[in-house]
């Protein structure tokens, strides 16, 4: 077989060799049927890479199918180098990168397989059916062909509850406060359009700090990147009464956004870095004095003119906290974002930090918040933001309102407890995100 026809052969089949071959397209018509079963186009069983993302998703696992999607074009492109150039020192260095790849495919292919077999209701044992080269292709003919096995529900079936939860009501815009109606913030990921939030909605009037709280890929991080305009969506944000989006120029130091990591530069003073941070957010008409006098009332504010002539670097943990947020406070925002901002701090000084936040509420701004730890601080907050991965991977939102009514909405005495509850199972959660979304819905409409 010459050079072209074995690189077609790993390009269509995985393999050159003749039982490649077969495996290969007992594999692909099998998959023809699987895809067929849970609602997806079966033409991606025909296209290397995209098939092994699409059966992820049949399987619930489409963060998985990315990456072994990518494995297997890593391990294709492996072996086409390798029939182009066959020396002893090529191999061996790709043998070595092949086997790192390799095993990470075989992780996440155990993890999608998993997900298989929890669909079609059947016992972990026939994982490892799947994983062998030898039984592969027989599993996947059995499973594809045979009636007996059918999913417990289908990818169609996951668009239609999302249709079915869905919230076409906005809420009411504020003239004082910060009105959300989020329709969706989308984006194109492994041929397809992925949902990244939908549908959520809500009033946070002036003077309330606010808890965000949400596990690990629900979209945290992505809802406050579409409120402060750093990541536009399908959404109207409102701001005491303007248009975030369409005014963004003008208001966007209305809108104090504070990061994990501090921005700051290391060998400037506390007084310095305020300065700076004074000309870059206040109006170049205010003159030098007042800029000066502001610049000394935010200090006083956040207990930093004792240090005001001290290094950044020499400042402490907490100092440097300070300083990150009297940094944004500088242009007299109306919102307030902090992703984290106790992050790396002690008992004592998370609290310090989170009782000034506090003061900053009360003098009528919004304040949202961002942190691991919310029980310790869980008394300083008004309302709670949960947001929730639903069965398509969605963030949605599965609860907004008081403290207090959260404990009792979720049946949990901690935030802690709220978050492990609409976790997937496989993250160590309860699996209940869909429920309570579905409840929170209901209530809202009630």
């Amino acid at each position: 077989m010459n050079i072209l026809a074995k690189i077609l052969s790993v390009i269509c089949f995985g393999g050159a060799d003749f039982f490649s071959i077969i495996a290969s397209t007992l594999y692909i018509a099998a998959m023809w049927k699987i895809f067929a079963k849970s609602s997806v186009k079966s033409f991606w069983a025909l296209i290397p890479h995209a098939r092994e993302y699409m059966l992820a998703r049949c399987a619930g696992r489409e963060p998985e199918g990315r990456v072994t999607s990518v494995a297997s074009f890593f391990m294709m492109v492996a072996n086409i180098v390798n029939i182009l150039d066959s020396s002893a020192t090529q191999s061996l260095f790709l043998d070595i990168i092949v086997i790192t790849v390799g095993l990470i495919m075989l992780v996440y292919s155990l993890r999608v397989y998993s997900g298989l077999t929890e669909v079609y209701g059947r016992k972990k044992r026939w994982v490892f059916l799947w994983i062998f080269p030898l039984t592969e292709s027989i599993t996947a003919i059995l499973w594809g062909f045979s009636k007996k096995f059918q999913p417990q529900w289908k990818v169609e079936d996951l668009t239609a509850q999302l249709k079915m939860l869905a919230h076409s009501g906005n809420a009411a815009v504020l003239d004082e406060g910060l009105t959300i109606n989020l329709n969706a913030r989308t984006a194109t990921e492994f041929f397809q359009k992925k949902y990244l939030l939908r549908d959520i909605h809500m009033l946070i009037p002036k003077g309330h700090m606010v808890l965000l709280l949400g596990g690990s890929g629900a979209g945290k991080t992505t809802f406050l990147n579409a409120v402060n305009g750093y990541e536009k969506a399908d959404a109207e944000i409102m701001l005491n009464g303007s248009n975030l989006y369409k005014n963004y120029k003008d208001m966007m130091y209305e809108i104090g956004f504070v990061p994990q990591q501090e921005l700051m530069r290391e060998k400037d003073t506390v007084r310095n870095t305020l300065l700076d941070a004074a000309r870059l957010r206040l109006s170049f008409d205010i003159p030098l004095d007042e800029r000066r006098a502001r610049v000394d009332e935010v200090m006083k504010i956040f207990g930093l003119l004792p240090v005001r002539n001290n290094l950044v670097e020499k400042l402490s943990g907490g100092q440097k906290k300070r300083l990150s947020i009297a940094m944004e406070f500088i242009s007299n925002p109306s919102l307030f974002i902090l992703d984290e901002p106790d992050s790396g701090l002690d008992g004592v000084m998370a609290r310090e930090l989170m009782v000034q936040l506090r003061k900053i509420a009360d003098m009528g701004r919004i304040v949202v918040v961002i942190t691991h730890t919310p029980d310790r601080v869980i008394d300083l907050f008004d309302d709670v933001i949960v947001l929730a991965k639903d069965s398509a991977r969605t963030g949605r939102l599965a609860y907004y309102g008081p403290i207090e009514e959260a404990r009792t909405f979720f049946g949990k005495d901690t935030m802690e407890e709220i978050v492990k509850s609409v976790n997937r199972k496989e993250e160590g959660g309860d699996g209940l995100a869909d429920e309570f979304v579905s409840k929170y819905m209901e209530v809202q409409h009630a």
